[in-house]
């Protein structure tokens, strides 16, 4: 028989992420939507906060899809798609696909272990915000993995 270990965010890991995302979106004084997913894209911690847009709550869900299902950066995407205009035209038009900063695999020992996804400010605010989220798993006494 053959069997496979794997490898996975814990929930309180995830918590944590999504709480310090939200709290340099304080310290920048914008309003965002935070989602963080497992390696096969399923929800682990949301955030909203008051105010934040409507709308950016799926786009925030898609880019730690995104993110989690590629292992690489949402932001990357424009670099991946080049000028191939066969890859420009046909997968952006994959629905859950963003090729738009924001969203940032999660990595352990260089394995992908889920993503984060933030919505809601400036591209540049999003990634941040999806940064800052990352670095509260390098803190002592969180655990990463299950």
């Amino acid at each position: 028989m053959k069997t496979m270990t794997e490898r996975s965010l814990h929930w309180e890991a995830a918590s944590a992420v999504a709480r310090a995302a939200v709290a340099h979106a304080e310290e920048l004084g914008v309003r965002i939507h935070v989602s963080v997913v497992d390696r096969a894209g399923l929800p682990l911690a949301y955030l909203r906060m008051n105010g934040a847009f409507l709308h950016s709550q799926g786009i925030a869900e898609d880019k730690a899809y995104t993110a989690a299902s590629f292992g690489f950066s949402t932001r990357d995407w424009l670099e991946v798609l080049g000028d191939n205009p066969r890859l420009r035209i046909g997968l952006p038009r994959r629905e859950r696909l963003v090729v738009f900063g924001g969203g940032l695999p999660i990595l352990l020992d260089g394995e992908c272990i889920g993503g984060i996804g933030v919505s809601g400010a400036s591209e540049e605010q999003d990634e941040a915000c999806a940064e800052s989220g990352l670095r509260a798993l390098r803190e002592p006494g969180y655990t990463t993995i299950d």
